[in-house]
């Protein structure tokens, strides 16, 4: 049984409107999983070392301290980017196949998920190290078999947590709040869970707990699944009270004013698109990197305006990199009406426009650290209009992405929103402003690079009728490949 759903899954990828660009973000996704695989590896292998010879500390307690933070943020990145363990199942249930069946092999393909096996990479080398420095190796191996259960139980949980924002908002709140209190010395939770890491290591009744847990959960969520596993139930569309807008203040743009008004009621209504917003604001805090000095390799004048691209543009650059994808479900209904591609995009454009603004006035807090710092938030702001705006749209041609706006997932990007002609477009957005400002900055000052940056801003603005034209005739000439792709089921 197991063999036909392999083989549905391989036909599936190869016969996708978005193969080659599929292809080609599998092969660098694999690139950077082996990279980060072997960094884990090497982490583990000197991590034994760099403890107990330079921090003079006990490896094992040291490790059992950050355990929590580790823990609860390995939760954390598995609910933005893991992928729920699904496949094409409403024509499944049309076949004759047994619904427990379908449930094991979607839960059977999370086993060896990337987000489970990166672990092992840093956990299995510093174990070694252990045992060749006299650990006892049973001890090293309850301790292992406990942190394996608290993995695959963040695999599950994050499973059953899918559709729970609030409450995954919350536990990532709480510890961020645990953190800063931790850093700035107030409070040490690791005080109080250490103790049951190190627990895991000296008792194998304590190393039963997660292990009991992780299989309680297994059982709980392959249940849920099948339970849910009907047309007029888990897999159907649920649909609620909406209530009515007018947004009459938005009138004044004219005839974009409707698009305008459809884009801010699907913001306020959809969890994938409210997901973006939440993404776009923690942009705003992306400078604390860059501006405080906390990390030397940033501390170069070129990192300032790379920053400040960032800070100023989160919503832009999250946002736009999936227009038309956000109007999907309705875009081969809205192409088959009298409606001007330029008016459509004008719509996108003032959204950015707008949150940029509102991106800046926000990012006032960087006067703090100077004025400095904050003309060049000013100016990557004019950058941002200028031209990553128009770039944005222009990528956003290329881009076969139909979303699911029910679902929050992937709100940090999607592979298909990655090929050859959107990453050669993305070069403008970063490399450019960076090449600029150091062009005026290593030869005159400082003032002569912001100056280049802000000129190509301006520029962009200026030239803004000419360059829609442009746009617009890339969405002519992709429209019906676009049309195509988002009728594709996944």
């Amino acid at each position: 049984m197991f063999k036909y759903f392999i083989t549905l899954q391989w036909k599936s990828f190869w016969r996708s409107a978005s193969m080659t660009s599929g292809l080609f973000m599998k092969l660098f996704m694999a690139f950077w999983a082996f990279w980060l695989l072997g960094l884990s590896a090497l982490g583990g292998i000197g991590a034994f070392t760099v403890i107990e010879e330079k921090l003079e500390l006990d490896p094992l307690d040291t490790i059992n301290r950050f355990l929590i933070y580790w823990w609860v943020g390995d939760l954390l990145f598995r609910y933005a980017l893991q992928k729920m363990p699904v496949i094409n199942i409403k024509p499944l249930l049309l076949l004759p196949f047994n619904k427990k069946k379908i449930v094991s092999f979607a839960f059977g393909k999370t086993a060896f998920s990337f987000f489970n096996v990166i672990h092992a990479f840093f956990f299995i080398p510093f174990s070694i190290t252990m045992i060749a420095n006299d650990y006892p190796v049973a001890n090293v191996l309850l301790w292992n078999l406990g942190l394996i259960a608290l993995v695959y139980g963040n695999n599950f949980l994050n499973i059953i947590l899918n559709k729970k924002d609030n409450l995954i908002f919350i536990i990532g709140g709480v510890i961020a709040v645990l953190g800063g209190l931790h850093y700035f010395g107030y409070f040490d939770i690791t005080v109080y869970t250490a103790p049951f890491f190190q627990a895991l290591y000296n008792s194998w009744a304590v190393t039963l707990i997660p292990v009991i847990i992780t299989i309680l959960l297994i059982v709980f969520s392959f249940r849920s699944f099948v339970k849910d596993l009907y047309l007029d139930a888990g897999l159907a569309k649920q649909s609620k009270n909406i209530k009515t807008e007018n947004l009459d203040w938005l009138d004044r743009f004219g005839k974009t004013a409707t698009f305008l008004k459809n884009d801010i009621k699907l913001i306020k209504r959809n969890k994938r698109a409210r997901s973006t917003v939440m993404v776009s604001v923690l942009f705003l805090f992306y400078g604390l990197l860059f501006f405080t000095g906390s990390v030397e390799a940033y501390d170069g004048p070129v990192w300032k305006i790379f920053a400040a691209i960032f800070v100023t543009g989160g919503f832009l650059l999250s946002f736009g990199q999936f227009v038309p994808s956000w109007d999907s479900s309705y875009y081969p209904l809205m192409m088959s009406q009298n409606i001007k591609y330029k008016e459509y995009l004008s719509s996108k454009w003032w959204l950015m426009v707008i949150a940029t603004l509102i991106s800046t006035v926000l990012a006032s807090g960087y006067l703090y650290f100077g004025w400095d710092v904050y003309l060049a938030i000013i100016v990557a702001s004019i950058y941002n209009i200028g031209v990553n705006s128009h770039v944005v749209l222009w990528a956003g041609a290329y881009v076969k992405t139909p979303i699911d706006l029910t679902s929050n997932k992937k709100a940090f990007g999607d592979k298909q929103a990655f090929n050859t002609k959107t990453l050669m477009l993305s070069l403008p957005k970063m490399v450019l402003p960076m090449i600029l400002y150091a062009i005026g900055h290593y030869t005159y000052s400082p003032y002569a690079g912001y100056a280049l940056v802000t000129v190509a801003g301006l520029a962009g603005f200026a030239f803004r009728d000419k360059v829609f034209d442009i746009i617009e005739k890339i969405y002519k000439t992709e429209k019906y490949k676009t049309i195509s792709a988002y009728k594709q089921k996944k």
